[in-house]
């Protein structure tokens, strides 16, 4: 029995899959009646299963990552030959909330636009959703972690080279003008990191998801010099660097057994603690035409970090802090506005004064389709968040900063 099979018993023998379980979806959602152009900037994919064995060189094939049946009935990716569950939260648009949950599903359980680009569009078009930028699944981490962590690094590089083809090639070709294609790094080697950056960018991909913090992936840290041609590859070519919550695989989480849902109401600190430790860095000083988003992130702690960044900068000559910054370029707190962007979902406080942060520093997110995505009722969770604001502060925030950050043209969706 291969490695894999008898892990897949095991999986069977835990019984983490209940086999009398009956998932089911919610009635079809009508169609939205449109009154926003929304760009959502940070949406998710289930990948095919055909991905890599459709991809990857004859030589590589055998080891190529797919997808098996478990005896429990569920679907499995085969990584390195272990079993990888494709749980059913990473697919909860479209069921019901007690339906939600950590078990082993299967494609066919699961809301066919998260994998199917066509019905993904449908998806959109239904919600009135224009144009979506596109992070993978956990499974691979969201910052394609988990390509780069293959003990064959001749697979993985090509595992990571076959999720960018098709994410550029084949999820956004397949509807031009409908997606924003952001590519995956190779994070072991920088060189080749850069030289990818340069590829995709050729071929249509104007941003990468990056890790928030690579050093607790056992890589360098972002203040270490490590990145720099990363940087500069990302800022020659106007590659704009998508910081994920989670790419790092460490979120906030006071306690060792804190529940899930203290993860979920610190979810914006995550983003904080990235925005702050990245500010410092000071790589957007050394490379002035790099971009940065906050994937995920909320606006929430945004003005908050503005505030305590202008309060410390009234001691800035203090022997402990005069050495974090070179203030000839400005404060951090202006440096921030000039280089950082945010996404979100539901803000509805801090909309009522994105003046403090910047009425062009906002994206909106849905987050499709996993557990905290407005999907179906986007039109309307945008719209009800930013009724009364300028209509030229709703245009910003609904599509027109992320035309600008991304250089892209949405267009109404119907």
């Amino acid at each position: 029995m291969s490695t894999a099979s008898a892990a897949l018993e095991h999986v069977h023998a835990d019984g983490s899959r209940d086999p009398n379980r009956v998932r089911t979806f919610l009635p079809e959602p009508d169609v939205t009646s449109l009154g926003l152009t929304i760009v959502s900037a940070d949406d998710h994919v289930l990948e095919p299963p055909d991905l890599f064995t459709s991809r990857l060189p004859s030589k590589l094939a055998d080891a190529a990552p797919h997808v098996v049946e478990g005896a429990d009935g569920g679907e499995y990716w085969i990584i390195d030959g272990q079993p990888n569950p494709i749980r059913d939260w990473n697919v909860a648009s479209g069921r019901a909330t007690s339906d939600w949950g950590g078990e082993p599903a299967r494609y066919d359980e699961l809301r066919r636009g998260a994998y199917d680009v066509d019905a993904r569009v449908a998806d959109m078009d239904l919600a009135g959703i224009s144009m979506s930028l596109n992070f993978p699944s956990a499974l691979w981490g969201f910052a394609g972690r988990v390509f780069s962590a293959m003990p064959d690094p001749e697979l993985g590089l090509a595992c990571l080279r076959a999720y960018n083809d098709w994410m550029i090639d084949d999820w956004c070709g397949a509807h031009p003008g409908r997606f924003i294609a952001c590519q995956l790094p190779w994070l072991t080697d920088v060189d080749i990191a850069a030289a990818e950056i340069r590829r995709n960018a050729e071929r249509g991909s104007t941003c990468v998801a990056f890790s928030e913090n690579p050093e607790k992936l056992g890589l360098p840290s972002i203040h270490s010099g490590y990145w720099e041609p990363f940087f500069a590859a990302c800022a020659e070519t106007g590659t704009v660097i998508n910081l994920h919550v989670g790419s790092s695989s460490e979120i906030a989480q006071p306690s060792s057994d804190s529940p899930h849902s203290v993860a979920n109401a610190l979810f914006g600190m995550n983003s904080m603690l990235a925005t702050t430790d990245w500010l410092f860095s000071q790589a957007t000083i050394r490379h002035p035409d790099l971009r940065i988003v906050l994937s995920e992130s909320g606006i929430g702690w945004v003005p908050g970090l503005i505030d305590r960044l202008d309060w410390v900068d009234r001691y800035r000559d203090s022997i402990t802090l005069r050495d974090d910054w070179d203030f000839a370029n400005g404060s951090p707190s202006d440096e921030l506005r000039r280089t950082f962007w945010y996404t979100s979902i539901w803000d509805p406080a801090t909309f009522a004064v994105i003046d403090r942060i910047g009425a062009d520093r906002v994206m909106i997110e849905v987050d499709y389709p996993h557990p905290d995505s407005s999907w179906p009722h986007v039109q309307q969770t945008v719209s009800d968040q930013l009724d009364g604001l300028p209509d030229e502060t709703v245009e910003n925030v609904t599509h027109r900063t992320a035309a600008h950050v991304y250089r892209c043209d949405p267009q109404p969706c119907r």
